[in-house]
Order: C-alpha cells, then sequence, then structure tokens
C-alpha cells in the first residue's frame, strides 16, 4: 500500500472517532435552540455544511499530528539528546549546559505553535475589536508567544535537571500575583484567559509530544512523572509575559508623556 493509501486508511478510523466525540455538543445545541428556546435554525443547510467541515478538519488535524508531528517531535527529542551529539557516554545525563540545542528548539516550537494557534488568533482579534484599539493584536499574540516559549524552555531544563515541578509552578504563580495587583485593570483578565486559550488544539500535542519523547531519551526519567508537566508551563507564562509587556507598554506611554511635556517647556 502506498503512502497515499495510509493516509486515507488512516483517516476513516480517526473521522468515525472524531465524529463521536462531536456529536454530544451538536445533539446539545439542537435541544436546546428547539426544546429551551423554542425557536427553528435558521439557515440548517449552512450550518450541516458548516459542521461537516469542522468534523473533516478536526479528523484532518488528529490524522497529521498522528502521521506527522508526533513521530517529529520524538525524533527531534532523540537526536538532541544523543549521546555522540551531546558528546557525553551513553546512559549518562550531561550537564544542564549541554543541552543547549534543547532549550532553543523547545522555545522555537512553542512560540511557533502559538503564534499559529487558532484560538489566540480569534480572541486576540475580538480584544481588540472590543478595546476600540487600545489592545493590538497581534502584539498580544507575540507576548503570549514569548510567554510560552520561555515556559516551554523551562520546562524541558525542568526535565533535564530533574527538579520537583511544584518549585516553578509555585514561583510563577507568586510572581503573577505580585504582577496583578500593579496591572492595568483591563489586562488582568486577558492575560489569565490568554494561559488557556493558549494551551489549545496545536500547542498541546506538539508540546506534550516534546516533553514526553524528551523524558523518555534522557537516562533516569520517567515519561509519566516528568514529560507531563510542560504545558503547565505552557499555561502560566502567558500570564506572566502579557502582564509585563501590558506593565511596559504603560511605562513607554508615561515616559513619552513626560518626555512632551519637557519638550513644551
Amino acid at each position: 500500500m502506498t503512502g497515499l493509501g495510509h493516509a486515507a486508511a488512516d483517516l476513516v478510523p480517526a473521522l468515525l472517532q472524531t465524529i463521536a466525540d462531536v456529536l454530544p455538543i451538536i445533539l446539545l445545541l439542537f435541544v436546546f435552540q428547539i426544546v429551551v428556546l423554542r425557536r427553528p435554525l435558521r439557515n440548517p443547510g449552512r450550518k450541516l455544511v458548516g459542521l461537516a467541515y469542522v468534523v473533516g478538519g478536526l479528523a484532518l488535524f488528529g490524522a497529521g499530528l498522528e502521521g506527522a508531528l508526533f513521530p517529529l517531535g520524538r525524533s527531534m527529542a532523540a537526536q538532541l539528546t544523543a549521546p555522540d551529539f551531546l558528546g557525553i557516554a551513553e546512559g549518562v545525563v550531561g550537564p544542564p549546559n549541554a543541552y543547549l540545542w534543547v532549550y532553543v528548539f523547545a522555545a522555537a516550537i512553542g512560540f511557533a505553535t502559538t503564534v499559529a494557534e487558532p484560538a489566540l488568533i480569534t480572541v486576540s482579534l475580538k480584544a481588540e475589536q472590543v478595546s476600540a484599539g487600545t489592545i493590538r493584536a497581534f502584539p498580544l499574540r507575540l507576548a503570549v508567544a514569548l510567554g510560552v516559549a520561555i515556559g516551554v524552555a523551562l520546562g524541558t531544563y525542568r526535565i533535564v535537571t530533574g527538579t520537583p515541578l511544584y518549585w516553578y509552578i509555585i514561583a510563577g504563580y507568586l510572581l503573577v500575583a505580585a504582577q496583578t495587583i500593579w496591572a492595568q485593570r483591563i489586562m488582568i483578565p486577558i492575560a489569565y484567559d490568554s494561559g488557556g486559550v493558549t494551551t489549545s488544539t496545536v500547542t498541546v500535542p506538539v508540546v506534550s509530544a516534546l516533553g514526553i519523547s524528551l523524558a523518555a531519551t534522557i537516562p533516569g526519567r520517567s515519561p509519566i512523572i516528568d514529560g507531563f508537566g510542560l504545558i503547565a508551563f505552557a499555561s502560566l507564562f502567558p500570564i506572566i509575559s502579557v502582564l509585563a509587556y501590558a506593565w511596559t507598554a504603560a511605562w513607554v506611554v508615561r515616559y513619552r508623556r513626560r518626555t512632551r511635556r519637557r519638550e513644551d517647556r
């Protein structure tokens, strides 16, 4: 069977599984529309076509993850942590600085997947629309992506060193609490929501595959105990980066105002 035949054979189970997963949501929406609201559906044909697009897109996305991104993540983690690449002996955990390219790859993949995250794109555009342009969509996406990049890189460092996860999470939320006290009120809910919308369809599968594969290839690490947890970093650090971005932007505005006042004098 050719590669195209294998892809088609894998797509059918993915499509059936996606239909089974989405069907309860569809039934719930229809029941509330017809039974609770007691109103007929407007443009039912268009809605059915849209649902077919959603189901087909999710099935293709899931099949693509299993066929390409997951194997690629495992392959990259295995190659970046190979003893000959790191220059260490077989079965030995090298010093943390030996895994520099692992951190770089983790930061790059975290940044790239976040920028392409559909949920984040939608939320950032809505934030710009609701705030009448006060909050810009693209800078907000960059701030969130930078936070994910830092968080995933730090999470891979934790896997390499084997330090407890809760140390980083407690310290991170203490920093968030301190930032919240001085943050602009308009940015607090957006920052807190950014962690949730970031860990969605694109970021979660790729980042989790990276963490599990990395823990499986480093001697003495457990894919379950050490591999999971990168998503926690990807959820926490966007909050920190967005609040830092808001504070920096407010400081720049105040600085420019003071500069103009001095020039006017």
